[in-house]
């Protein structure tokens, strides 16, 4: 065998991962790589690379090997990028996502996805090992992936408010990948986040309630005094015959009396100021997004507004 130190930093730097070449390379045999397989020593991952070791490849083996059985530049992707990252919708079971340079030969295989991306140098996130797509390009990536347009929406927007992905760098994806699945609707959803969608909540109201039922559009994160400080109230339409606040209150933010008082005084401002306002939680607007809207277009309706909202797929 070669030099041990080689070999072993071989493994660090690949999580204890080689290929056949590599083997071969280090002065083993054929002969001995199979009796290391048959001894259980090694596992075989996929055809010519194997795992070193005689416990379950973890999670990272895995995807180490995926990238040393595709020839040539490859980097994570989709929901294999987004484990990695962290983000919402990452998978460490099913098939490995890998996108390569358009034109490239490699081939996908059994437990293997393989892509194919015309903007493969702009698309990879720097000085990341394993090699991986940046964080909004993965977003658009399981966006475009989910079964409708509307899904795909709420994908991004959720992902990118939950990850902090600003909006312009949503936009800049899907400028980049400019992907052919659903690419108004992704860029409807963009400019949301661009518009000062802050949270999955605000990204929910925004797409099954707002842009699902032909809602007016509003203005997000409209500061307001409070008792002498500047309070954002997430939502405001302004109609003819008054101001609509819409105010989105997630439990996990307020479930404590210091929020709950400051609520109040908003409520006081808003009464002060001849403001209407609706309070909706994650309960009606994840689950019953339909009766928020019906809500809110009745009071727009009172307001002045004379637009005619549509039904969404699932109004009942």
């Amino acid at each position: 065998m070669g030099d041990p130190e080689v070999w072993l930093c071989l493994l660090r730097e690949q999580d204890g991962v080689v290929t056949r070449a590599q083997a071969l390379a280090q002065g083993l045999t054929d002969d001995v790589i199979r009796a290391h397989i048959e001894a259980g020593r090694w596992q075989r991952l996929f055809t010519g690379v194997y795992a070193v070791t005689t416990g379950r490849p973890t999670a990272a083996m895995w995807r180490r090997a995926a990238l040393l059985f595709v020839s040539g530049p490859a980097v994570l992707s989709h929901g294999t990028a987004a484990a990695v990252l962290g983000l919402p919708g990452g998978s460490e079971t099913g098939p490995i996502h890998l996108t390569v340079p358009y034109g490239c030969s490699a081939r996908g295989c059994v437990g293997i996805e393989v892509h194919r991306s015309r903007a493969f140098p702009h698309i990879v996130l720097a000085n990341c090992d394993p090699p991986v797509t940046s964080k909004p390009v993965t977003l658009v990536d399981l966006a475009v992936d989910a079964p409708s347009a509307r899904e795909g929406m709420r994908v991004l927007t959720a992902g990118a408010t939950q990850a902090k992905v600003p909006g312009e760098r949503i936009v800049e994806a899907l400028e980049v990948r400019r992907p052919r699945r659903y690419r108004t609707a992704l860029l409807a959803a963009a400019r949301l986040l661009v518009e000062g969608v802050e949270s999955v909540l605000e990204a929910w109201y925004a797409d099954d309630v707002e842009l699902a039922h032909g809602l007016p559009p509003g203005v997000r994160q409209v500061g307001r005094v409070v008792e002498g400080r500047r309070r954002a109230e997430d939502l405001e339409y302004a109609m003819p015959c008054g101001v609509l606040t819409v105010r989105l209150d997630g439990w996990r933010t307020h479930a404590n009396r210091r929020t709950a008082r400051v609520d109040r005084a908003r409520d006081n401002a808003a009464e002060l100021e001849g403001r209407a306002r609706l309070t909706f939680g994650y309960e009606e607007v994840k689950d019953a997004p339909c009766a928020v809207a019906v809500l809110v277009v009745a009071r727009l309706q009172q307001l002045g507004w004379t637009g005619q909202p549509t039904r969404c797929t699932r109004c009942p």
